[in-house]
């Protein structure tokens, strides 16, 4: 292309606007399926646009802190398909980040990785080690240029260190696409933009002005890895509250602590940490609705054989459901069917692994499982039955609230409550013998395999889209399935014992105090008992929402009325999720300026969508539903390229 975007070669030409995992995921299952889909004569330019490095992208890249870990085991991170893949495209397997991190050089296109630290982390990765996010910078740096490698020769790339501002052309017809200072011409555009920003939500404005009045801190959410300057605004000694116990959270208290000088030793009495402060730490309060921190990743594999998932949430049992006539709901109609499959695998796992501790043979239970709802009285008594432990039974409802109804004297019991909590969770989750929690971890892992089924089905009220799927079960889910590593609730427990980190409880509550310029926090589990504090972080993730993106090019879409942003409604509500409209098979966006039909040439994949996809790479041999859209919207690229008229061949 020339700086004016005409033409400089006969052939068609692809611009993927955000290069890091999502963008480099497309662009892998392009290399897998071009052979068969776009003819040698065809010769195909692919440019890539993002001022981040390619194959990291902005939340993967190497500038970040090294205190930043990842929530998986580097056994459990793979940007490659497997034989568990239910995909139309060529299944090309690779390593995931531990296989890649021990072999390095066996895996083309080798080069060395550039920092020293991120290589001797490398050398010595274990599969069940958490690491670095710097360590899946390099791994995806690798994927990144396999994946440029696996393309045919008729097919080039060009990375473009750039931001797309504005993207012009008709429906039938080649797109231009503006970066900064030139234009790209293209015959299709998708766009892989990951996670995004967007203005802070209106709920947090009376907070950022009441603290602009008093002189004091306020953070909305943002990214662990971009708000390091920011943080140095918060003075050592002062009284912070986190409002959030999840991963962002977790991150906050590490650059706020380790990050200031603190570290951590052990104490010689098992896993048990002792932090020593360097003195420049603030005092950290952490409050929640649930008032406790996620649940630790589990740090050990399965003990029996994997359950054959899914069982009772599959194709044809979600089909029964949406054949049921009338709006449906999550939490009333599939639910049950849901914490079923879950169930599911988690006695599978306890069976097969502990069988000790069961009363019936698998065979028995199974079939008696099977007759059941999960609700019903019946499968209550069966579980009763050949579950003795209450402890290896699982309960959604308790694992959804566990400090309801729970009401202390003073904040001091509340700090000893939560610390025995966290350490029987760590210790849980560090021990084999409750591999049933893993168990049950898979199969809700394997939910996903259906729910943008669910979403996209147009069945769902907006109050269930709303308040059950895109708030509940997500955070659920993250809740019990996406918490930090194990070695992070040490360190808790830790800073805790040191005074550093306070628990505020549940049910967490912050108002704005005009007469002493501080936020006063309380929870419901200690009543009565207020915390005042001069800096206030709001420590969970931001969520993308359309109508106040931060991107440029979505806003530009938007303004000029050619995407749209999913609305889901009904007789008795109205619900608007910020995300964008995507067609459910091809991942076509949207475009109200066809009626909202999908654009031909234009495609958008990852977590701003409608498909509510965000994991870019995934647990291997889990068939990732992120792998099935990307090779879906690939192979639909590529037919609709070999489907336009040849470029004339330019003269000599």
């Amino acid at each position: 292309m020339s700086e004016h975007g005409e033409r400089i070669t006969p052939g068609s030409a692809v611009v993927i606007v955000g290069a890091g995992p999502r963008g480099t995921g497309l662009l892998e299952r392009i290399a897998a399926s071009a052979r068969e889909l776009l003819p040698g004569d065809r010769p195909l330019e692919i440019h890539l646009v993002d001022p981040h490095p390619p194959g990291a992208g902005r939340i993967w890249r190497h500038d970040q802190s090294p205190l930043l870990r990842m929530n998986s085991m580097a056994e459990d991170v793979t940007m490659f398909t497997d034989e568990r893949s239910t995909l139309e495209g060529p299944v090309r397997p690779g390593p995931s980040l531990a296989e890649w991190a021990r072999r390095q050089e066996e895996f083309a296109p080798y080069r060395e990785v550039p920092d020293p630290a991120v290589r001797a982390e490398l050398r010595t990765l274990a599969p069940t080690d958490f690491p670095t996010r710097r360590a899946q910078s390099a791994y995806l740096d690798w994927a990144f240029r396999r994946a440029v490698a696996d393309l045919p020769p008729h097919i080039a790339v060009t990375v473009h260190r750039d931001t797309v501002r504005r993207i012009d052309g008709p429906a039938d017809g080649p797109q231009t696409v503006h970066l900064t200072d030139r234009t790209l011409t293209a015959d299709h555009v998708a766009l892989t933009l990951g996670h995004l920003d967007s203005a802070p939500h209106p709920r947090h404005a009376a907070d950022a002005e009441f603290a602009a009045r008093h002189g004091r801190f306020h953070l909305p959410p943002a990214y662990s890895a971009d708000t390091a300057a920011e943080l140095d605004r918060i003075a050592p000694g002062e009284h912070v509250v986190l409002r959030g116990l999840g991963l962002a959270s977790v991150d906050l208290v590490a650059l706020l602590t380790e990050g200031r000088g603190g570290r951590f030793e052990p104490t010689g009495d098992g896993p048990a940490l002792r932090y020593l402060p360097s003195g420049r730490e603030p005092v950290l309060h952490l409050g929640s609705r649930r008032g406790v921190p996620y649940h630790s990743k589990t740090g050990y594999r399965l003990q029996g054989p994997p359950a054959p998932l899914p069982r009772y949430f599959d194709a044809a049992a979600v089909d029964a459901v949406l054949a049921l006539g009338g709006q449906l709901e999550l939490r009333r109609d599939f639910w049950p069917l849901m914490a079923k499959e879950v169930g599911f695998g988690h006695y599978h796992e306890l069976f097969h692994a502990h069988p000790e501790r069961t009363t019936l043979p698998w065979p028995e239970f199974l079939a008696r499982y099977d007759r059941h709802g999960w609700y019903t009285p019946e499968l209550a008594a069966l579980v009763a039955e050949a579950v003795p432990d209450p402890a290896d039974r699982i309960d959604f409802e308790r694992l959804d609230h566990p400090l309801a109804g729970l009401e202390l004297g003073t904040g001091e019991e509340l700090q000893a409550h939560l610390r025995g909590y966290v350490a029987d969770d760590a210790d849980r989750r560090a021990d084999p013998a409750h591999s049933a929690d893993l168990g049950a971890f898979l199969a809700l892992l394997s939910l996903f395999g259906q729910l943008p089924r669910i979403t996209a089905s147009g069945r769902l009220t907006a109050r269930s889209i709303a308040e059950e799927v895109d708030e509940w079960f997500f955070g659920y889910f993250s809740f019990l399935a996406s918490g930090p590593p194990g070695f992070r609730l040490r360190q808790l427990l830790a800073l805790s014992e040191a005074g550093v980190v306070r628990f505020l409880g549940a049910g967490v509550r912050i108002r704005r105090d005009e007469a002493s310029g501080t936020w006063k926090a309380s929870g419901s589990t200690v009543p009565g008992h207020l915390v005042s504090a001069t800096a206030l972080v709001e420590a969970y993730l931001p969520k993308h929402a359309l109508s106040r993106t931060l991107d440029p090019l979505l806003g530009e879409l938007h303004r000029t009325g050619r995407i749209v942003e999913e609305v889901v409604t009904d007789p008795d509500h109205t619900h608007r999720s910020g995300l964008v409209t995507i067609a459910p098979a091809d991942s076509r966006l949207l475009d109200p300026a066809l009626g909202g039909a999908p654009h031909p040439r234009r495609t958008a994949l990852g977590p701003h969508t409608s498909l509510r996809s965000a994991a870019a790479f995934a647990r291997p041999r889990t068939d990732a539903p992120a792998f099935r859209q990307n090779d879906a919207a690939a192979r639909a690229l590529l037919r609709a390229l070999a489907a336009l008229p040849a470029a004339p061949a330019l003269a000599a």
